[in-house]
């Protein structure tokens, strides 16, 4: 079960778990039918803004799979940062030949599997980041389509109190801020502040520092309206960044993890010998700019945590967002003001 920056939060749940077993049953039934030789996609043939070069396709060649592979029917998709990046040519030098359909994070049922694959079957639910290193290659057809494929590796089997669109919310975020909090070595006892901790992965971030790393202290700056958010996620100290400047408080810390791009403040926010970790690169040292490397073996391990609700997905309250509404969805997204993820769902 989520937690919703909404007043509607019950309501929309009652829904969200409606639509997930509606969904569960028409794909399930859908996966023993014939799988099209084309699907309906989003799509990019040139780089640019992707709300003006996004197309809605309905001729896009099913993805090829390959033997370490399944073949997903898409259910729901979470959009990222990296996606419009993506879009704008930050890594044109290794991406993928176009078209493009954008989607990084996805929840859906398996509907074929390569011959190598092990760990799941057909009808199995599943989530990932289906790509293995964001930049390196990533697919072709991304979530925002019909069907997507990715290796066994970077999937989980979804877990079962979660609904689809709960679970899309989750890979890309989850697993940065895991890897994240592992690479500056997080342990017990210790303090953390985190820059942004109202948004897709800065919400994960002090939920994880907390309940699976076991920090003694979480503190997390978010805008006045999301300091409530921040508390409901066991923060113990929310600092509402348009008031406090957090740099200038006298309690330091052991780490700053900093999901906004605010390196220079954030080594003014440590203590002696504590450590700044970012994702809103390029940073200088000692400032450590990090990437994640999708693992579905991150939510296998997390598995337990998100079964007993101890850490919780976070979505925005204007989540989900239909198919059809994929261009406003990025569009909102790149203002920076989502409250946790936006996810887009149903996917026909």
């Amino acid at each position: 079960m989520s937690l919703y920056h909404s007043p509607y939060c019950l309501q929309f749940l009652s829904f969200s778990y409606i639509l997930n077993i509606s969904s569960s049953i028409k794909i399930m039934a859908a996966s023993t039918a014939s799988i099209p030789s084309h699907i309906k996609a989003w799509v990019y043939n040139e780089y640019g803004n992707i709300e003006e070069t996004l197309k809605l396709d309905s001729n896009v060649a099913l993805p090829q799979l390959k033997d370490d592979q399944v073949l997903i029917k898409v259910v729901a998709a979470a959009l990222n940062p990296v996606d419009y990046k993506r879009a704008l040519g930050f890594f044109k030098d290794s991406d993928s030949p176009f078209p493009t359909a954008p989607g990084y994070d996805v929840a859906g049922v398996v509907v074929k599997v390569g011959s190598e694959v092990k760990k799941f079957k057909v009808g199995d639910e599943v989530y990932g980041d289906i790509n293995e290193y964001a930049v390196n290659n990533p697919k072709a057809i991304g979530s925002v389509a019909e069907y997507t494929s990715a290796e066994e590796n970077v999937l989980a089997h979804k877990p079962s109190n979660l609904s689809f669109i709960e679970a899309a919310s989750l890979p890309a975020a989850i697993i940065t801020a895991y890897q994240g909090l592992e690479r500056v070595q997080f342990s017990s006892g210790k303090s953390i502040l985190v820059l942004g901790g109202a948004g897709g992965v800065g919400s994960l971030v002090t939920q994880l520092a907390k309940q699976v790393f076991g920090a003694a202290k979480v503190a997390a700056t978010a805008s006045t309206g999301k300091l409530e958010l921040l508390r409901k996620l066991g923060v113990d100290l929310p600092i509402d960044y348009t008031k406090e400047n957090f740099e200038e408080l006298p309690q330091k810390f052991d780490v700053v993890y900093d999901t906004v791009g605010q390196t220079d403040k954030a080594l003014k926010a440590i203590k002696e010998g504590g450590q700044v970790i970012t994702i809103a690169g390029p940073a200088s040292p000692p400032a450590i700019w990090f990437f994640l490397h999708s693992d579905g073996a991150v939510l296998d391990k997390l598995k337990p945590y998100l079964d007993s609700g101890k850490v919780k997905p976070v979505l925005d309250p204007k989540s989900p967002l239909p198919f059809s509404k994929a261009i406003e969805a990025f569009a909102y997204l790149k203002t920076n003001r989502a409250t946790g993820k936006v996810v887009i769902h149903p996917i026909p």
